[in-house]
C-alpha cells in the first residue's frame, strides 16, 4: 500500500512540479525526490505506527539546513500547539507548529510549493 502511494506522489512530483524535481527513487522504504538545485527530499511513511510521517529535505551540504515536517512524539517539542505534528526550520533544533495537511498527496504538493518558493 505504501509502495503504491509512493507510486502517486512520485507523479504528482513529476507532473505537477518538473520545475522543482528532477526524478525519483523508492529505495529502503522511503520515496527520494531529487530537486533541481542538487538536494533531495525523503518521504517516509511508518509501516508499523499508523498516521507516522516524516518529510526530510537535506539541505546541508548545500547551506548546511533542513527542513522537516514529522510527527514524532519527541517530549521536547510537547510544547508546540501542533504537537506532535512540528516544523523543523532550517535546523533540527529549530522546531514549530506544523500546518501541513494530513493528505499525502497534499502534503507533497504544499512541501513542493514551499521548496519551490526556496529555490526560485
Amino acid at each position: 500500500m505504501i509502495d503504491s502511494l509512493f507510486l502517486k506522489l512520485a507523479n504528482i512530483a513529476e507532473t505537477e512540479f518538473a520545475d522543482v524535481t528532477t526524478c525519483c527513487e523508492i529505495k529502503e522504504g522511503k520515496l527520494r525526490l531529487f530537486i533541481v538545485d542538487e538536494t533531495f527530499l525523503d518521504i517516509w511513511f511508518s509501516r508499523q505506527l499508523k498516521g507516522r510521517y516524516a518529510y526530510h529535505w537535506e539541505r546541508r551540504h548545500l547551506d548546511n539546513t533542513i527542513y522537516r515536517w514529522d510527527n514524532a512524539k519527541h517530549e521536547v517539542w510537547k510544547n508546540v500547539k501542533t504537537f506532535p505534528h512540528h516544523f523543523h526550520n532550517r535546523i533540527d533544533n529549530n522546531v514549530s507548529e506544523s500546518f501541513l495537511p494530513q493528505d499525502p498527496e497534499k502534503a507533497l504538493r504544499f512541501i513542493l510549493g514551499f521548496v519551490r518558493e526556496i529555490i526560485y
